[in-house]
């Protein structure tokens, strides 16, 4: 792989991961829709996404063609990703904050949102609110996730539950993640990585950039 293609490959998600590391090393909890979250994640692997199956199966001559077909390709690749987030069904991630932490906190919202809510394990249904959910955890980074069951989901319902739910984690306080530092420092050695190879390759790593804009601008000037 050459140095253009392995900074644009690991740049997004050298990005991703300094953010994730450094949600995990702050005292709050973050919530998040799961759109945003996945459209996040989208974004952190996108360049991966610009030279694997885009430049793989990118038409024959594409390079000859312009700048303009990548342009295409990339906006079939983000509309490709927007049609997955309008099917994805309601879900909200917490970050930095464990399952134990966070089931309190919920059962005393439910209590004010809605009267008749009924617990069944890690199962929550809302019926005042049409919202029928499970809690889902991953232990590694401390993040948990609201996440629906069945179809038949609210969306004004996920949508007052995520404010009321927002406002009550700002008043909670936990302590930084371990996790973090690790999601940090991939996040560092993938940015050492890319600035040692912009410093030991800098024309291979610049003229991709170049032969780029200059097939921008003739194609402008015509």
């Amino acid at each position: 792989m050459d140095p253009f293609r392995f900074y644009l490959a690991l740049g997004p998600v050298a990005i991703y991961l300094l953010l994730l590391g450094a949600v995990n090393l702050s005292r709050r909890p973050l919530l998040v829709s799961g759109g945003r979250d996945a459209a996040t994640l989208a974004l952190a692997v996108s360049g991966m996404v610009i030279v694997g199956p885009i430049e793989l199966f990118a038409p024959l001559g594409a390079a000859q063609a312009g700048p303009y077909v990548w342009f295409l390709l990339l906006a079939l690749y983000a509309l490709c990703a927007t049609l997955a987030l309008l099917l994805l069904r309601p879900r909200l991630v917490i970050y930095n904050i464990s399952v134990d932490k966070l089931r309190p906190v919920l059962a005393t919202l439910v209590e004010q949102l809605d009267s008749d809510a009924r617990w069944a394990g890690d199962s929550l249904v809302l019926p005042g609110l049409g919202v029928q959910l499970y809690i889902d955890s991953f232990a590694l980074f401390r993040s948990a996730s609201l996440i629906s069951a069945g179809g038949n989901q609210s969306h004004s319902g996920w949508r007052r539950l995520e404010t009321a739910l927002g406002d009550a984690l700002t008043r909670e306080e936990v302590g930084r993640n371990p996790g973090g530092v690790t999601l940090v420092g991939m996040g560092m050695l993938i940015v050492a990585a890319i600035v040692f190879t912009i410093i030991e390759y800098p024309q291979a790593a610049a003229q991709p950039l170049l032969d780029f804009a200059g097939s921008l601008l003739r194609m402008l000037g015509r």
